[in-house]
């Protein structure tokens, strides 16, 4: 029972980072010029995601207390989606707020002409 305590305390400090992660982010763009509102929305529904995983989190760990295994596995797998869903998203974000990179020059197609 150790190791799924230990376990259980990564899981609940991976959150606190994640919290803060979000924090940071959020804070970082406020106070950025001329991002649009559709993007720090985003970021506002991690916190709902992450309360979410927090929940499922602490079932997760009667169901352990329990030995029902299979609520076991269908809650990591589900806190685990929400975790790809955040991450993907802020990928999304990411990419989305990077300069847009300038196309690569065109060859002058007439100097195989000469």
């Amino acid at each position: 029972m150790e190791n799924n305590n230990t376990i259980i305390d990564r899981l609940f400090s991976s959150f606190t980072d994640l919290e803060t992660a979000i924090e940071s982010a959020k804070k970082t763009l406020r106070s950025k010029d001329h991002v649009p509102a559709e993007i720090l929305a985003r970021l506002d529904s991690y916190d709902g995601i992450l309360a979410k995983q927090r929940g499922l989190a602490q079932s997760l760990c009667d169901h352990i207390n329990k030995g029902q295994w299979d609520e076991v596995n269908r809650h990591v797998g589900l806190i685990n989606g929400l975790s790809a869903l955040i991450r993907d998203d802020a990928r999304a974000i990411l990419g989305a707020l990077a300069p847009a990179k300038s196309a690569p020059a065109e060859e002058d197609v007439t100097k195989n002409f000469c």
